[in-house]
């Protein structure tokens, strides 16, 4: 349960660390987005409220993987859904905004490690909830 907990947590501090960055400097993030000025820092500041609200499942997930393993599997669908979204978004910027391109594989790259993460993290709390094979005495169906 450490593991998969330790998995979740490590996805919290990259979201929260995202979050931090672009409430604290986002002067220095809007740029790569191709936004400039009070409109794109709220634009920044925008983005790092939803990663903070991103994180209400994951906070109760990595409190307790298997009590809240319900909260587990929204945050997995959440990455999931946030992977597709990103890519779609990817799949529609023209070739000659390369900046953007690159701000936008990043949170890509984020997310597909998140996905893998807290995917592993799943299954860890599956596993763990399987009686041993000796231990089955009925067939259930």
């Amino acid at each position: 349960m450490w593991l998969a907990r330790f998995l979740i947590v490590l996805v919290i501090a990259w979201n929260l660390q995202a979050a931090l960055a672009f409430l604290s400097s986002p002067e220095t993030f809007a740029p790569g987005f191709e936004l400039s000025g009070i409109p794109g820092q709220a634009a920044m500041r925008g983005i790092a409220v939803l990663f903070i609200m991103w994180n209400v499942p994951y906070v109760l997930a990595a409190w307790h993987p298997r009590r809240h393993f319900l909260s587990l599997k929204e945050a997995l669908v959440m990455q999931a859904l946030g992977l597709a979204g990103e890519t779609g978004i990817l799949l529609t910027i023209p070739q000659e905004y390369g900046i953007l391109q690159g701000s936008i594989l990043r949170f890509i790259s984020f997310d597909a490690a998140g996905l893998l993460a807290l995917a592993l993290a799943v299954w860890l709390v599956r596993a763990q909830n399987q009686p041993p094979a000796d231990s089955i005495t009925t067939i259930q169906f």
